[in-house]
């Protein structure tokens, strides 16, 4: 059993997708160096930058971020990212489970625009995820310039 849906997870997701609410990112981390048990590990409110800064390089983690951005001057998105973190560290035998045991965390994590899947917090440029999350929103008011 993963406790993807344990009642911490689901009210921190809750706060993220909440719009009174300033949390706008969470990770999940796995409880153990062995075994699926899931447990929140943090929450912030500053942004891709912030929960960056915070995923672990040696382990596999599930994150959840809110992302706002300007279209154009008069209207502002809000989009919600999954990301799947696997460190570069990261013991093999994880990373091989984490494709399986990751459809638990979708379940619970099911409202989103995009899923990031990143090995290198380089991956997480909040200004290339925001030209993904453009895309695919289906229109671009912004003329095609990302």
């Amino acid at each position: 059993m993963s406790n993807a849906s344990s009642p911490e997870i689901l009210a921190a997701y809750d706060a993220v997708r909440s719009d009174k609410d300033p949390t706008n990112w969470l990770i999940i981390s796995y409880a153990a160096a062995t075994g699926d048990a899931l447990t929140l590990s943090s929450t912030g409110e500053g942004g891709l930058a912030e929960l960056a800064e915070k995923l672990d390089d040696s382990q596999a983690q599930y994150a959840y971020a809110r992302v706002e951005y300007a279209n154009d001057t008069e209207s502002k998105r809000v989009k919600f990212v999954l990301i799947i973190w696997i460190g570069e560290k990261t013991k093999v035998m994880r990373k091989a489970k984490v494709s399986i045991q990751s459809g638990e965390v979708k379940k619970v994590l099911n409202h989103h625009s995009i899923q990031v899947d990143a090995r290198d917090k380089g991956d997480l440029k909040e200004s290339d995820i925001v030209v993904r999350l453009r895309k695919a929103g289906g229109a671009d008011y912004n003329g095609g310039r990302g």
